[in-house]
């Protein structure tokens, strides 16, 4: 600042209480003011040489500081005619202690504030607000006043300017008078300045949005009542109004046996969609769920064919065996027919619909059965995919607030079938997901139930969609994976596999034709022998279905379709002997005898997510010094359970199962239990008799008898428990060449499902003591004994 001595003048104060002046601000001031001081203020102002008054803020805590002192130019009234006066700010003057005064006015003494000293730093700041304030001039199209500013050249002066800005409040604004500082008042101005242009862009994006969101929607008005004009002269219809959906609705509801509560909610969607305006967004949502629910077929219902003889051939002619299933289906026909004579189509508000669950290894027809059943009822056919699925929302819809919203699965699989009792196929159940968004398979509960899916309710809909009428059939692969509320609700059909004999005739009378046709081969140009399909089913595959059979057939077709375009002579024979060309060597010959020939290895039978199927359980000694039971083969709790139990059990009853001294003394090293293949898990107790079996035949040096396989829980007693899965297991062992099987004797009633061919080649022998599978299983005893000895010893090794 300058170190001259600012002079000190008497003037009048005026104090303002709601606005606050800077030097070079011209502002016209009431004289009614403050009980008349302002008047007195002006006065006495006017008395003076200068004709200058001191006017600063009214402040409720203290008396201001600093003031400007401001000229007095003209003196008259408003447009109102109240009394005023107009004051130039000249410049800025630090207000003193109370001086004596003529008049009724307030005098005090006042000293000018001295000019700061115009540095470097000032040019800096002066440029930088100048900038910031031509800016938001020009933002708001103030040009004569951008000139003005620009003209100005004085930095107290470009300073002061800050007493016109709106977006500083009273209390900035009197800071800034009380800073005589100009490099303060500076600073503190550029920095109140950038905020108000961050607040400035954001405001008018903002509003930029806003504008642009109403011209958008002013245009699209005007578009489409310019879409309406041309559709009128090209004659076109217009998208259906209101009127459109009443005439619809009306219509519907006018039809035999159409709900009245679906009539009731449709009358009030068409009320909403009357007041609402095309522009309203909820005029789409109400036209999306008016469509979906008047092109469900409420009143369609098909007429199921009442030849029950013809439903059976139709079934016999689409697949081989499966006889379960067709005697059910024919049942359900049957009892269908009856109560259409008799008037019981409805039986306590629920039609006749049933829930079947069909259960088996992959191949076996499951899926391809839905379509037939629907063939033979002559009813519509639909199939719902469900492997996979994890959203609750997949089966009972989506809520109509959500964007996009949308009925479920079966509310779309009925719409898509045109009727009210199609045959639907949920596929894969048992692949269902449960995540964050809810349980699939608990959705399913409601649908699955005949106690109450005749009110079935989608969220989409919010109706009662009656499904008793529908067929269900479910398939899957494995049982236990099913959750036991959903599992009790349907009725389970098992579907085990087919027989090497039923394998051939599938294969002669299905796979052969449709893989010739595909292949675009006639019968006479290839001829293929029962020898060649008893190969390829026997040697060439071993699964419980027929698709890899049916995937070597079309290898061996597309060879000889290129042996013929080559220019070989027809026909082409495939026989047994000519497989090896065609579909290359056999990948499954029976191994059980070999796998068995050492002590301390038998064969298990078990049932996987692909059917039946064998297992060998190996044993063997350990040295001195290992832990007490090793388990290898990915074993789970229950298989390593059963495990513990055959070692205990063989321990403890070794005089039971003739086991001598030195037999006994080998179960007393560590042991080893390994279950092939180690990359498959695997669990389950009915490996317990298997595993009995194994460390047998390890402690005595006796190979267990390679024609031989076992299945069945074991009990630290020795009992042998029933097991799960049997006709699967004697399927697997046929396939695998054995020829002897033990089973628990509780079992027995499970023999029955088993086709007779099976049994035919199979020995079963009932056991209820494991002590019986292990004298029929393991081999003679060698006549010498020191030979036996030095066997034993080797396998202890």
């Amino acid at each position: 600042m300058s170190e001259q001595q600012a002079p000190t003048r008497d003037l009048p104060v005026l104090f303002l209480p709601d606005v606050v002046i800077l030097p070079g601000m011209v502002v016209p001031v009431e004289l009614d003011l403050d009980e008349g001081a302002a008047r007195a203020a002006v006065d006495a102002a006017r008395t003076t040489t200068d004709g200058e008054l001191l006017v600063a803020p009214r402040l409720d805590d203290r008396y201001a500081t600093y003031g400007v002192v401001a000229r007095v130019e003209q003196v008259g009234r408003f447009g109102s005619s109240r009394p005023a006066a107009v004051l130039r700010a000249v410049r800025r003057a630090r207000i003193g202690s109370g001086v004596p005064g003529p008049g009724a006015a307030l005098w005090v003494e006042a000293t000018d504030a001295p000019r700061s000293e115009v540095t470097e730093r000032v040019r800096e700041l002066v440029k930088d607000y100048r900038s910031l304030v031509i800016a938001d001039l020009q933002r708001r199209e103030a040009w004569q006043v951008v000139d003005q500013f620009s003209a100005m050249s004085d930095p107290e002066a470009i300073a002061d300017t800050a007493g016109w800005a709106a977006y500083l409040s009273n209390e900035r604004k009197r800071e800034l008078l009380e800073t005589p500082d100009l490099e303060a008042r500076l600073e503190r101005l550029v920095e109140w300045t950038r905020e108000h242009h961050a607040e400035a862009e954001v405001s008018d994006r903002i509003g930029a949005e806003v504008r642009e969101g109403m011209e958008k929607t002013q245009r699209e008005y005007l578009l489409r009542q310019q879409l309406a004009a041309i559709r009128k002269e090209l004659g076109e219809g217009e998208p259906d109004g209101a009127d459109d959906y009443r005439s619809r609705v009306e219509t519907l509801v006018a039809t035999d046996g159409f709900p009245s509560a679906v009539a009731e909610a449709l009358e009030r969607e068409v009320d909403k969609l009357e007041r609402s305006s095309d522009q309203n967004p909820e005029t789409s949502w109400i036209r999306t769920w008016l469509d979906t629910v008047l092109e469900l077929p409420w009143t369609t219902r098909t007429i199921d064919t009442s030849d029950v003889a013809a439903a059976r051939a139709v079934l016999d002619a689409d697949h081989h065996g499966l006889e379960d299933v067709k005697d059910r289906i024919v049942e359900f026909l049957a009892v269908r027919a009856r109560r259409a004579q008799r008037g019981l189509e409805l039986v306590g508000g629920r039609g006749s619909g049933a829930v079947l669950l069909l259960a088996g290894p992959p191949g076996v027809g499951k899926t391809s059965l839905g379509e037939s059943v629907a063939r033979a009822l002559g009813r519509d056919f639909v199939r719902v995919a469900l492997g996979g699925v994890r959203d609750e929302a997949e089966v009972r819809g989506h809520r109509r607030t959500y964007v996009g919203a949308l009925p479920g699965r079966i509310v779309r699989a009925v719409k898509e079938a045109g009727s009210m009792n199609p045959v639907v196929l949920l596929d894969e159940v048992d692949k269902v997901g449960a995540d964050a968004r809810g349980d699939v398979s608990s959705a399913l509960l409601e649908v699955l139930d005949p106690a109450q899916n005749h009110t079935f309710r989608d969220h989409y809909l919010e109706l009662d969609l009656d499904l008793s009428d529908v067929l269900f059939i479910a398939t899957a692969n494995v049982v236990e994976q099913i959750p036991g509320p959903l599992l009790d609700r349907m009725e389970l059909i098992t579907l085990d596999g087919y027989t090497e004999d039923d394998k051939v005739a599938i294969a002669r009378d299905y796979l052969v034709p449709r893989q010739l046709e595909r292949a675009a081969l006639g019968a006479e140009e290839v001829v293929v022998t029962d020898d060649a399909l008893r190969e390829l089913a026997a040697n060439h595959t071993r699964e419980a279905g027929v698709r890899q059979l049916e995937r070597l057939l079309a290898k061996a077709f597309r060879r000889a379709a290129t042996r013929l375009a080559e220019g070989a002579s027809d026909p082409v024979t495939v026989d047994a002997a000519a497989l090896r060309d065609l579909v290359g060597r056999a990948r499954f010959t029976p191994d059980s005898h070999e796998r068995t020939s050492v002590p301390g290895v038998a064969t298990g039978l078990a049932v996987t997510g692909l059917g039946g199927d064998v297992l060998f359980v190996e044993a063997g000694a350990l040295p001195e010094g290992s832990s007490g039971l090793s388990l290898t083969g990915q074993l789970g709790e229950v298989m390593k359970e059963s495990a513990q139990i055959a070692l205990t059990f063989v321990r403890s009853h070794a005089e039971d199962l003739g086991l001598s001294e030195a037999a006994v003394r080998v179960l007393d090293h560590p042991v080893h239990v390994h279950v092939p293949a180690g990359a498959i898990p695997k669990d389950g107790p009915s490996a317990g008799i298997t595993m009995v079996t194994a460390l047998a035949s390890l402690a005595t040096g006796r190979p267990v008898r390679g024609e031989v396989a076992m299945t069945g829980e074991v009990s630290l007693t020795g009992k042998v428990m029933p097991i799960g899965g049997l006709k699967q297991k004697l399927l697997a062992a046929q396939r695998a060449g054995i020829t002897e099987v033990y089973v628990p004797a509780r079992n027995e009633p499970d023999l029955d499902d088993v086709p007779a061919e099976v049994l035919e080649a199979l020995t079963v022998h009932l056991v209820s003591d494991v002590r019986d599978v292990v004298a029929g299983a393991l081999a003679p005893a060698a006549p010498a004994a020191g030979e036996a000895d030095v066997r034993r010893e080797g396998a202890a090794a």
